[in-house]
């Protein structure tokens, strides 16, 4: 009895943290961003729906008001412009009259050796995944600290090891990680509390994402499919991890083995990443559909 009850009074105690407070989701047009949303919606709480693909927004909002839950406030914006987040802020105190946490998720994946990418691949995958999250943390912060709320910054555990074939990604999820490390302290003086997520692979649309940021609905997920953890789970356990307020939740059991290697037996890490490279396939590839 003692199992059963436990996973249902943990996500209680989640959803009574979230009840009546007014929450902004950034890329929450599909994957995990999509799956807040859901999660959040069904317990009630003021959503702020936010992402470039809006029509995607409007059903997932009908979706969530069909089941009589407060609809979500839906809002087209692109993390890469200036201006977007602030009027994204803007708009939620205006529909909900605060806002208590901000959830960065927006972002995507550049792919390939460094002899096939550019620069101005790195800066296309900087300005989403490292400044459209610094922009959502300056529109939100005002109002998150009025509340003495949360903020969220998804990285992934590619920010702790990276691998041959995903630099600039795992470069923006490093840079995210030292972003986090170095606010924690900084906000908690005012009662924020940042908590960053690092997901390992989590069913997602980002690996059918191609390098320009343009979903491929008929790419195959290269991951094998027994290695990838659910994204109903998956956010669970983000949505728990933010209402406890932890520093960071490393979600998925390899993410937090990769973790834990690269921490203390660094040289695995640096000799698979050699096999990596040197073997065919040592990088993901952009995909491929139509």
């Amino acid at each position: 009895m003692v199992g059963t009850a436990c996973p249902i009074l943990a996500m209680n105690k989640t959803q009574r943290f979230f009840q009546d407070k007014a929450v902004l989701i950034t890329g929450a047009s599909s994957g995990i961003g999509e799956e807040l949303a859901r999660q959040l919606g069904q317990a009630g709480v003021k959503l702020t729906l936010a992402a470039r693909r809006k029509e995607l927004l409007e059903n997932l909002a009908q979706q969530i008001a069909a089941a009589e839950k407060p609809r979500p406030l839906v809002l087209q914006c692109d993390v890469t412009q200036d201006g977007d987040l602030q009027k994204a802020v803007a708009e939620t105190v205006r529909q909900w009259g605060k806002l208590d946490v901000a959830i960065a998720n927006a972002g995507f994946g550049v792919v390939g050796p460094l002899k096939k990418l550019s620069v101005e691949d790195y800066r296309r995958q900087f300005e989403t995944n490292v400044f459209g999250v610094l922009r959502t943390i300056y529109a939100a912060l005002p109002e998150v600290e009025k509340n003495k709320g949360n903020i969220a910054i998804v990285g992934s555990v590619t920010g702790w090891a990276s691998t041959p074939g995903a630099s600039p990604y795992a470069m923006s999820k490093f840079a995210l990680r030292a972003l986090a490390n170095a606010i924690t302290p900084e906000l908690a003086l005012s009662g924020v509390k940042v908590t960053l997520i690092s997901p390992g692979f989590v069913a997602s649309n980002i690996r059918r994402t191609d390098n320009q940021g343009k979903f491929h609905e008929g790419a195959k997920d290269q991951v094998p499919a027994w290695l990838v953890m659910p994204t109903e789970k998956a956010v669970r356990q983000i949505l728990s991890a933010i209402a406890k307020g932890k520093r960071e939740a490393i979600i998925t059991g390899h993410g937090k083995a990769l973790v834990f290697l690269e921490r203390f037996m660094p040289w695995v890490i640096r000799a698979v990443g050699r096999k990596m490279a040197a073997g065919r396939g040592g990088y993901r590839s952009e995909p491929q559909g139509t």
